[in-house]
């Protein structure tokens, strides 16, 4: 499986190219292109990931309901190309099958079908840090795609690390987080415009966006006349 990302950066996608025999999964609604003789299956099920109690638990991640499987039809190679919502990057991350990857805030994109994509209840800490209450979770061999608000940029915690909340993308799961603040106290860091941070521990990788779309959505929306009812 051959995955081009021609065009990193403001509005970067990605062109997968299929052999006969292989899949690729992803959100239903990603594709804007595809080759004649690509079939497409819309279904809640990507392999284990649970029907429509999957579907239900992807929602609460801030993924889609539905996902796509992508397949050739006729014995010859096909390609798909995949597109995020947002403008922004498009990030491969490959896998071993030796640890988890967790993606955050709608960031799944697309992934291989040899890899299972279940969810993992992040607890209240979702809850308060703005983000979702579950993330995606990632198992097993081959790779996958996130997408991201503005450049991804690739991190490795040896130890600890702070990340603004609305910045992280995806993360191994061999990484912990809490909830903190920057600076002496709560007060400080609210006036400092940063609020509720992760405090990430332990070793592993870690993906975070430049920009944040919920800041930027607020900005936006500030700056539009009112709705006319």
């Amino acid at each position: 499986m051959q995955i081009e990302i021609p065009d990193r950066g403001g509005f970067a996608s990605a062109l997968v190219h299929l052999k006969p025999g292989e899949e690729f999964v992803s959100e239903a609604g990603a594709m804007y292109v595809a080759s004649d003789n690509i079939d497409i299956d819309v279904t809640t099920r990507a392999k284990h990931s649970g029907g429509v109690l999957g579907g239900l638990r992807r929602m609460l991640a801030s993924e889609g309901f539905f996902l796509s499987t992508y397949r050739t039809t006729d014995g010859r190679p096909g390609h798909v190309g995949l597109a995020p919502v947002h403008m922004g990057d498009v990030s491969r991350v490959d896998m071993d099958g030796s640890v988890a990857w967790l993606c955050a805030g709608g960031s799944y994109l697309g992934s291989a079908r040899t890899i299972d994509v279940d969810t993992k209840f992040q607890g209240f800490k979702g809850f308060f840090s703005g983000e979702s209450l579950s993330f995606v979770r990632l198992s097993g061999t081959g790779p996958f795609l996130v997408s991201a608000f503005g450049q991804i940029v690739e991190l490795e915690v040896r130890g600890g690390l702070t990340v603004d909340t609305g910045h992280v993308v995806a993360y191994e799961e061999t990484l912990e987080y809490s909830l903190g603040k920057i600076g002496g106290s709560w007060l400080q860091s609210f006036l400092a415009g940063e609020g509720i941070v992760f405090h990430f521990s332990g070793h592993g990788k870690l993906l975070v966006q430049s920009h944040n779309p919920d800041e930027f959505g607020r900005r936006i929306g500030s700056a539009l006349p009112p709705r006319e009812r």
